[in-house]
């Protein structure tokens, strides 16, 4: 089989099938592998090729009232994860991977290392999470001259920096905002490390905040990142602030002008004006 069966069975998957794009994608990529690496065979595949339709979907947003209810029920560090979420517009991975050099009190700003795309950026530091934050810091403090103590306390750092400063990933100013509670050996480098904060944690706490707050949406940590876009959007916002604060481009960003609660596209419903 050759190009005419690998286009044949493309075709079948869109149209038959009715999968999705990415899935279409990932068939494709599998053949490309097979033929290239296994078969050493290129495949020379015509450019135009029925794709899968692409899905939209519009993202989840919890109003204000909505938000509050959530956040009641998150406690502990799960919850201050949460807040945090909300109130920067991070990705639960982002705000997970935050190291204590990462958080600028002074400028009321957070930088986001490495983020979609490997670009750095830097987003809000809510008012409201200062005093909370360097009580975090303090406590992870401890924990890390503990650990200090012990034998261990080396973080993992980012590319190579390992190598070329072999003893910076014990410093404090590279250690996780949000560490695990327990250590953990580095299968890589058989190395013991305090990895950061499980993001099925936080996603099993806010899942379950919700339950308790009785909404009947599907909550997700995400959604928090959702909702403090739409929510800067409705306050008048600048849609390219926003797009800047989330790393976003235009176009992404222009979604949120979808749901905002004035209903799609922001436009009033004609049954309310007679009413």
């Amino acid at each position: 089989m050759g190009e005419n069966e690998v286009q044949e069975f493309l075709t079948y998957l869109a149209s038959e099938r009715k999968v999705s794009t990415s899935t279409q994608n990932q068939a494709l990529s599998a053949l490309i592998f097979l033929y290239r690496h296994v078969l050493h065979k290129e495949l020379d595949l015509p450019t135009r090729l029925i794709t899968a339709k692409r899905s939209t979907h519009l993202p989840a947003v919890l109003t204000p009232t909505e938000v509050r209810k959530v956040l009641q029920y998150v406690g502990d560090t799960a919850g201050l994860i949460a807040r945090l979420l909300f109130g920067s517009g991070m990705r639960l991975q982002e705000c997970l991977r935050l190291q204590v050099k990462d958080i600028d009190f002074g400028n009321h700003c957070i930088i986001v290392r490495s983020a979609k795309g490997a670009n750095d950026r830097s987003t809000l530091l809510p008012e409201t999470l200062i005093e909370p934050l360097q009580y975090q810091l303090k406590t992870i403090q401890l924990i890390h001259q503990k650990d200090l103590k012990e034998g261990c306390g080396e973080t993992l750092l980012p590319f190579a920096l390992s190598k070329k400063y072999p003893n910076a990933g014990k410093e404090w100013v590279w250690q996780y905002v949000f560490p695990a509670s327990q250590r953990s050996i580095d299968p890589e480098s058989g190395v013991v490390r305090r990895h950061h904060y499980h993001p099925s944690a936080v996603q099993k706490a806010v899942r379950r905040a919700a339950q308790k707050a009785g909404l009947d949406k599907r909550v997700t940590p995400h959604a928090f990142r959702h909702s403090f876009a739409t929510h800067l959007l409705e306050a008048g916002c600048d849609i390219r602030i926003v797009q800047e604060l989330l790393g976003h481009n235009i176009k992404t960003t222009m979604i949120y002008a979808h749901v905002l609660n004035r209903g799609p596209k922001a436009v009033r419903s004609p049954l309310d004006s007679i009413n």
